[in-house]
């Protein structure tokens, strides 16, 4: 296969499925760590009200989120490139971080959980994800 077109098809799976894993989690939060009484997980202005009655609990499973689809997006990234592996894996990451900066600036997060978010969930889970998939690779 043409190295161009591996690489194209490579950020695309990174990028899909490493949503799908972001939502996936995000989707199945609630019933792992309820939410306060009365918010609704659906609704972004419900979401907005009750941030400040959210305790650290409540937010593990979005951090997981962001890091988990960061690093399973990379990983994949990684492994289906022709070349520049650890690239592609960043550039996944980098995708990741500008959803994660756009989340931040819409919802009112405690920033003690936006810096741990944002310095923690993307870039070093992209640079996790590259590492093992080149691991896996021999």
């Amino acid at each position: 296969m043409n190295p161009i077109l591996k690489n194209i098809i490579a950020v695309i799976v990174g990028l899909v499925i490493g949503s799908i894993v972001n939502m996936a989690i995000i989707m199945i939060s609630g019933s792992i760590i309820p939410p306060p009484e009365g918010v609704d997980l659906s609704n972004m202005e419900s979401l907005k009200e009750a941030m400040p009655i959210f305790g650290p609990k409540h937010l593990i499973m979005p951090f997981l989120a962001h890091a988990l689809g960061a690093l399973v997006g990379a990983f994949l990234a990684a492994k289906i490139a022709a070349s520049y592996k650890m690239t592609f894996a960043f550039v996944i990451g980098g995708f990741f971080l500008l959803g994660g900066i756009m989340a931040a600036s819409m919802l009112p997060a405690p920033m003690w959980f936006n810096v741990i978010d944002i310095g923690l969930a993307y870039i070093p889970m992209a640079w996790m994800g590259g590492r093992c998939a080149m691991l896996k690779n021999g």
